[in-house]
């Protein structure tokens, strides 16, 4: 799915030659990286828990400082990021960084002079260096080093390379200082997630380890496994499914939501709002499902011919991961493109699912079907927030798709049209209740201190679940339900739910012998319709749309760069794999759509990468848009 643009990973590493770097004896020690403003109050009150992290871990920690100064909200702070850079050609940086934190506020120029005078500092070469043009190119270099990375606030935390979104107390931020096994495992996780290609990374494991499970010695407990039945209810026969089955009905119902929420964010705020913008990648998403189709069929007739859905699908973790490796030599332009149109793509191949391959149909069951959908409107226009319900409506829709014949992992594109949204709050009210509870916390905790022994601790006092309370709702606040769903759903469908699909799915015999009657063709044909059938179906589309005017093509792309991606467009993803189950249940068919698929996918990234790695720097959008045939 697509990826997050917040930037986790420290991109500028830390170098003992240029940060102001204090402590870091022995080898490997913890890092804490502060994006700092001397003038924040919050910074300030985060040097306490600062000081106490570096007197409990000694010299072990490095903690280090780099600029980051909110001119506009606090006036002076460029002022003192330059006096600070000042002292330290005077070998003094620290002394003087803790005498600006340790000055109470107002901090004028005439204070941070002050403060300078009283470290014995060359008062003449201080003058000259606060003013001159090296100081501010260092704190104008933090501040776009610091933007670059994403920090929007101060203070930002980066612990180990790593953005450090947790708990500012002592006992949170030590523990993740102190490396417990449990914090490195969370680390390393996080630093896996980060990873451009990473959820592709983990696809093409579980892709792999299925195949070289189902072509050892260990096939026959692969196939044992896939095909177990398990039943769920009163009695076994109530709901059966086989293990493959669970993982393609039931799991991809998580996978689909999230493609829905996708959709449903890109329409309303994202890159299908503008319509000459949002044109193309729609009507690059049906090219590329009709030509694939067509290559398909033009080598197969008959019995093979229901398997040319399997090579219409697009993989957008995979396509977007190549892309993200590719680095600049991919447009932001064009990963926005290629974003869109997987997502339009997921539409075109549920629609496909629902119309073309419907099991042992039984229209009836749409009734109960139709029940549930009208419910999960009434929810939605009651603004019904709880999770719950939402829920519940879904099982009961998943149940009648099921029974009726049609895949039901198309519920979660159901439940994520309704899921409720909510207008963004004013920041300012929620301010106030977080600031209030928090400000009632911590007098009580004073108060506590000044009498120790005489009332019980403040965690077991009424103000601890008021205040509780108050932080979780205004939290709560910031994200919609939708917004929360799609957060929590999105890495277990990107490391789990995609992947263990993958393993019951892409579990082939390669020992298919390519002269029964029609494998060839099916193979060729699913290969060939992802490496030329989508490219060739993508740029006729786009060639098209944007002569008529209806479109234009993607900021700062050229039409090498386009070519390139218009082949990555021919990775498929776990869906081209249910496809060809889809089309060819129970047949040597589908293990011989599903090679073509995996065949036709790997041709078409190696070579989409390599006409994206050859291609020239990008262009501005008019240009790219005269390229175009």
């Amino acid at each position: 799915m697509a990826a997050s643009g917040a930037q986790l990973t420290l991109l500028r590493p830390v170098d003992a030659g240029r940060d102001h770097v204090r402590g870091g004896e022995g080898r490997d020690p913890p890092i804490l990286l502060i994006y700092g403003d001397y003038l924040c109050p919050y910074c300030r009150r985060l040097r306490h828990v600062i000081d106490r992290l570096r007197h409990a871990m000694g010299d072990r920690l490095a903690y280090v400082f780099r600029h980051f100064p909110n001119e506009r909200a606090h006036p002076g702070a460029e002022f003192a990021s330059r006096a600070s850079e000042a002292a330290g050609r005077q070998g003094r940086f620290w002394e003087m960084h803790d005498a600006l934190y340790e000055r109470q506020p107002p901090l004028t120029q005439a204070h941070v002079l002050e403060a300078a005078a009283a470290l014995g500092l060359d008062m003449d070469r201080f003058a000259r260096e606060v003013a001159d043009d090296g100081a501010r190119a260092r704190v104008a270099e933090d501040l776009a080093d610091g933007r670059h990375n994403g920090v929007t606030a101060t203070p930002t935390i980066f612990i180990d390379g790593q953005r450090y979104d947790g708990a500012w107390d002592f006992y949170s931020m030590l523990e993740a200082l102190e490396r417990p096994v449990g914090a490195r495992v969370q680390r390393t996780a996080q630093a896996f997630a980060n990873l451009p290609a990473s959820a592709a990374l983990v696809l093409i494991a579980a892709a792999g380890a299925a195949l070289a499970v189902a072509n050892s010695p260990l096939a026959p407990l692969y196939r044992q496994i896939v095909e177990t039945s398990i039943g769920v209810g009163a009695s076994a026969g109530s709901l059966a499914l086989t293990t493959a089955e669970w993982c393609s009905e039931g799991l991809l119902t998580v996978f689909f939501l999230l493609v829905g929420l996708e959709i449903r964010r890109d329409m309303t705020a994202g890159a299908l709002t503008d319509r000459r913008a949002a044109v193309l990648p729609v009507v690059c998403a049906i090219g590329g499902t009709l030509a694939p189709a067509a290559v398909y069929l033009a080598l197969n007739r008959g019995g093979t011919a229901p398997g040319w859905s399997a090579a219409t699908s697009t993989g957008i973790a995979f396509a977007l991961g190549i892309l993200a490796l590719l680095g600049r030599r991919a447009p932001t332009g064009l990963k926005v493109f290629v974003a869109a149109l997987a997502v339009v793509d997921d539409i075109v191949s549920m629609l496909i699912l629902a119309v073309f391959y419907p099991q042992d149909f039984h229209a009836l069951w749409l009734l109960p079907a139709a029940a549930a959908i009208g419910l999960m409107m009434v929810l939605n226009r009651w603004r019904i927030y709880a999770g719950w319900p939402y829920l519940a409506v879904t099982v009961a829709l998943w149940l009648s798709l099921h029974a009726a014949g049609v895949n039901a992992a198309l519920a979660g594109v159901v439940l994520a049209i309704f899921l409720p949204t909510r207008p963004a709050p004013a920041v300012g009210p929620l301010l106030a209740q977080a600031a209030t509870a928090l400000a009632a916390l911590e007098y009580a905790q004073s108060e506590a201190r000044a009498r120790p022994g005489e009332t019980p601790p403040v965690e077991q006092e009424p103000i601890w679940d008021w205040a509780s309370r108050n932080l979780s709702a205004a939290s709560a606040r910031l994200l919609s339900p939708a917004d929360r769903v799609e957060r929590a759903v999105a890495p277990w469908a990107a490391y789990v739910i995609l992947p263990l699909f993958a393993l019951s799915a892409t579990g082939v015999s390669l020992s298919l012998d390519p002269r029964s009657p029609g494998v060839a063709r099916v193979i060729l044909g699913a290969a060939l319709g992802l490496l030329v059938g989508k490219p060739l179906g993508v740029c006729l589309a786009a060639s098209a749309a944007v002569k008529a005017k209806i479109a234009v093509m993607p900021e700062d792309t050229t039409l090498h760069a386009f070519l390139g991606a218009a082949i990555l467009c021919g990775v498929s993803d776990p869906v081209g794999l249910l496809m060809a189950d889809s089309a060819f249940p129970h047949s040597d068919y589908a293990a011989a759509a599903k090679i073509g698929v995996l065949a036709g996918s790997i041709l078409a990234a190696a070579l989409g990468a390599l006409v994206l790695a050859t291609s020239p720097p990008p262009v501005t959008p008019a240009k790219a848009m005269a390229e175009v045939p």
